[in-house]
């Protein structure tokens, strides 16, 4: 039998000259979840991401055995 968890992240974009800013800016926080779901026995199985307006979603999608 597994257990799921899901965590939802929103970034919104900004106006900068840094294509990339939304990755960089939310790479520390997303490290920080894998870590707390692996030290509880979880793994990343999937991930999606959407836009919305000036934002962006991304749902990280863990499992683990129970």
């Amino acid at each position: 039998m597994k257990e799921y968890k899901v965590e939802s992240l929103i970034y919104y974009s900004k106006l900068t000259l840094d294509s990339k800013h939304i990755a960089n800016d939310s790479k520390k926080e997303i490290q920080q979840l894998l870590d707390k779901y692996a030290s509880k026995g979880y793994r990343l199985t999937t991930s999606t991401s959407t836009n919305f307006g000036s934002a962006i979603y991304i749902h990280l999608y863990f499992e683990k055995d129970i």
